[in-house]
């Protein structure tokens, strides 16, 4: 078998990130992310075919044991972490970041003097 094109990395490697991505653990989804960037990465410079190759059916195998523990990993889903959950403002689509009205007076919320505070 020779060596796999371009594409056909590119393809495992974007269908690696896909599957890593499915974990509802949040520790579990994140490690699987970084591994795979810095799997590919670290390897990005491999030259020799045979070497390429066998990397690739390396990484083949990696998915589908990925793919089997993602769907394990979901069926076993636990609670949302707490740096899951979603602000409410942003969730909302309530616009983000600004100190409200108070901000229209005078500028980032602090009050000014020349408006009259009584």
């Amino acid at each position: 078998m020779s060596a796999p094109t371009r594409a056909q990395i590119l393809n495992l490697y974007t269908a690696t990130l896909r599957t890593a991505r499915t974990f509802s653990s949040y520790n579990f989804r994140n490690y699987f992310v970084r591994r795979t960037k810095e799997s590919f990465r670290k390897n990005s410079d491999e030259s020799d075919p045979a070497k390429v190759l066998e990397l690739y059916q390396d990484g083949l195998k990696e998915l589908e044991v990925l793919r089997r523990a993602a769907v394990v990993n979901r069926l076993y889903e636990g609670p949302k972490l707490v740096v899951e959950k979603e602000r409410l403002g942003r969730a909302a689509g309530l616009g983000g970041g600004g100190a409200g009205m108070e901000a229209s007076i005078g500028g980032g919320g602090q009050p000014t003097g020349s408006q009259n505070v009584a």
